[in-house]
C-alpha cells in the first residue's frame, strides 16, 4: 500500500518560486526609488522626521537608509550594502543601491523568460570581473599625471550633489589641505592618511565660507577650573578613563560605625584617596590630565588639609568629560596609554611616566561661543581640526556629512593613486544614446580610445570630456560599487523560498 507523502508541518508562512523573487525585487526597487531622486548634481534632499520629532535633512544615501525603519529582509540587505560602501570607500552609497536594484530588476526579467537564476548569476560574476578589469586597465589614470588639481577635482566631484556644491572650490581646497596634513608612514613603509585624525567641530554663526582649518587636535570642551593655566608647553599628557571624584563605597557595601569620630575619618580617607591619585599623576610629570569621566571640585583646588599641590597649584590643565573616541585618538597621536585603573599586579596603586604622551603645547582657545582645548605638535601622528560655521544645526550636520565623503574620497585617491572620469546624472535619452555611441567607439576602435573619458554636462545638456573638465573620482570607488552591488544582487537572486516563522505559543505556555 502506498503511503501518501506529507508536507512538513511548518509553523509559519511559506512562499516559494517566482512569487518570492518578485516580492524581493519590488522591495529593493522601493528602497532604490527613495534614494534615486537624491542622486547626482541635480538631486534633491530628503527630510526625515523620527518618532520624537527630530528632523534630519540629507541627500547622503547611507544616512537616509540608516534612518529608515526597513522591515523587509531583502530590502535590509540594500541598507547594509550602503553602510558597507560608506565604511569601505566613504562615498557612492546612493550609486551602489541604485545599481544593485537595477541588476535585480533585469535579472528578474530574465528569470521570467525561463533563464535559470544560476546561469544569470554566472553571467553577472563574469560581467563584474570584466567590468572591474576594464576600469583598471582602460579607464583609470594615474593621479600623479594630473597633480594636486586631481585631488581638488575629486573632492569637488564628491561635493557636486551636496549642500555645499556652490562653494565647492573653497571646501575642496580645505579638504585637500586637511588630508595632506595628516600624512603618516606605517611600520611597513606604506603611506597612510588616517582621516580620524581630522576632528570636525561645528559652531553656529557666520557663513559656511568662514569655515577654516586649525593645526592641532581640538577637544570640544574647556578647562575644568578657571584658575588653571591657559597654555602648557611642552605638554606631558595623561589619558585616564576613570573618575577623579571623591571615592564612594560600592553598592551593597555596609560599614557599621559605633564612634562618630570614626565616621569623619572614613570621609577624610575617601578624600585622601583622590588626593593620592592626583599626587601620583603630578609626580610622574603630567601637566595635562584628560579624563572621560568627572573631576571633583575638591580635586580642582588646594585645601589647607592637604600638603600636596593640586592641579591649580601645580600649574596643570585638567579636562573632564572628554569623548572616548577623542581620548583614544589623543592617546594614539601623543604616544600616551589610556588607563582605566592605577592598580598594578601587586594590588598597589601606581602610575609610571612611560604611560604619558607628549605634545609641543596644549592651550585653550575660544571658537565662536565655546572654549576648546587645542593639542598641537603631537608626538607620533599629526592632527588637524576643521571648524565649520553655518546658520543652523541642519546645515552644519549636512556640511559634516558632505566633508566626510570628500575626505574619504581624497584619502582613497592618495592611497590608490588611480582616478577615472565619471558621470552622475539622471537619464536623458538623447544624451545617453550619444554617450553610448562614444563609449562603444572607445571600446571597439583603437584610434578612439580617448573617447572613454567622455561624459555628460547636465547644466549645458552636452557631451564633454569629463577628464579634462575635472569630473573625476578614485577608480577604487567605481570598482567597489560594481563588486558590492553585484554580490548583493546575487545574494537576493539566489533566494527562491521564504519562510516566516511564527513563535510557538504552546511552548511559551509550557515554560
Amino acid at each position: 500500500m502506498a503511503i501518501p507523502a506529507q508536507a512538513p508541518d511548518i509553523l509559519g508562512d511559506r512562499q516559494s518560486g517566482q512569487d518570492v523573487r518578485t516580492q524581493n525585487v519590488v522591495a529593493c526597487q522601493a528602497v532604490s526609488n527613495i534614494v534615486k531622486s537624491s542622486f547626482g548634481p541635480v538631486g534633491l534632499d530628503k527630510m526625515l522626521v523620527d518618532d520624537i520629532g527630530d528632523v534630519t535633512i540629507s541627500n547622503d544615501g547611507a544616512t537616509i537608509l540608516k534612518m529608515l525603519d526597513v522591515e523587509h529582509p531583502a530590502a535590509k540587505i540594500l541598507v547594509e550594502l550602503a553602510e558597507l560602501q560608506d565604511r569601505e570607500v566613504g562615498d557612492g552609497t546612493t550609486s551602489v543601491v541604485i545599481v544593485a536594484a537595477e541588476l535585480l530588476k533585469r535579472a528578474n526579467d530574465l528569470v521570467r523568460n525561463k533563464i535559470h537564476p544560476t546561469s544569470i548569476i554566472s553571467g553577472y560574476r563574469l560581467a563584474m570581473r570584466e567590468a572591474c578589469k576594464y576600469v583598471d586597465e582602460k579607464l583609470a589614470v594615474k593621479a600623479e599625471k594630473l597633480g594636486k588639481d586631481s585631488l581638488i577635482n575629486c573632492a569637488k566631484t564628491s561635493m557636486s550633489s551636496k549642500l555645499i556644491a556652490g562653494d565647492s572650490d573653497f571646501f575642496a581646497n580645505l579638504v585637500v589641505d586637511a588630508v595632506q596634513a595628516i600624512k603618516t608612514t606605517n611600520a611597513r613603509g606604506e603611506v597612510k592618511y588616517p582621516i580620524k585624525g581630522i576632528n570636525i567641530l561645528k559652531a553656529h554663526g557666520r557663513s559656511s565660507k568662514d569655515s577654516y582649518l586649525l593645526n592641532g587636535y581640538a577637544l570640544n570642551t574647556g578647562r575644568a577650573a578657571q584658575g588653571m593655566p591657559m597654555r602648557v608647553s611642552p605638554a606631558r599628557i595623561a589619558c585616564i578613563d576613570f573618575n577623579l571624584q571623591k571615592t564612594k563605597m560600592q553598592l551593597g557595601v555596609q560599614v557599621l560605625v559605633t564612634d562618630p569620630r570614626e565616621l569623619e575619618k572614613i570621609r577624610q580617607r575617601e578624600a585622601d584617596m583622590t588626593k593620592e591619585r592626583i599626587e601620583k599623576l603630578l609626580k610622574a610629570g603630567a601637566n595635562v590630565v584628560l579624563t572621560s569621566k568627572g573631576i571633583d571640585d575638591m580635586a580642582l583646588k588646594a585645601s589647607f588639609l592637604f600638603i600636596c599641590f593640586y592641579f591649580v597649584e601645580a600649574g596643570a590643565i585638567a579636562v573632564r568629560r572628554v569623548r572616548k573616541e577623542d581620548l583614544r585618538y589623543v592617546a594614539k597621536a601623543t604616544g600616551a596609554t589610556v588607563i582605566s585603573t592605577f592598580a598594578d599586579m601587586e594590588g598597589e596603586e601606581t602610575f609610571d611616566s612611560s604611560l604619558l604622551g607628549y605634545a609641543d603645547e596644549v592651550l585653550e582657545e575660544r571658537i565662536a561661543d565655546d572654549d576648546v582645548i587645542m593639542i598641537k605638535g603631537t608626538k607620533t601622528t599629526s592632527a588637524v581640526s576643521l571648524i565649520l560655521r553655518g546658520a543652523n544645526d541642519h546645515m552644519l550636520d549636512e556640511m559634516e556629512r558632505a566633508l566626510h565623503d570628500a575626505l574619504s574620497i581624497v584619502k582613497r585617491t592618495l592611497e590608490s593613486n588611480m582616478v577615472l572620469a565619471v558621470n552622475a546624472a539622471k537619464d536623458a535619452t538623447e544624451l545617453v544614446a550619444k554617450l553610448r555611441a562614444y563609449h562603444h567607439s572607445a571600446q571597439t576602435k583603437a584610434d578612439k580610445k580617448h573617447l572613454s573619458s567622455m561624459g555628460l554636462d547636465l547644466s549645458k545638456g552636452t557631451i564633454r570630456n569629463n577628464l579634462e573638465a575635472g569630473v573625476i573620482e578614485p577608480a577604487m570607488s567605481k570598482v567597489k560599487i560594481i563588486q558590492f552591488a553585484t554580490e548583493a544582487a546575487i545574494t537576493i537572486l539566489r533566494i527562491d523560498d521564504m519562510i516566516r516563522l511564527v513563535k510557538d505559543e504552546s511552548q511559551n505556555e509550557q515554560e
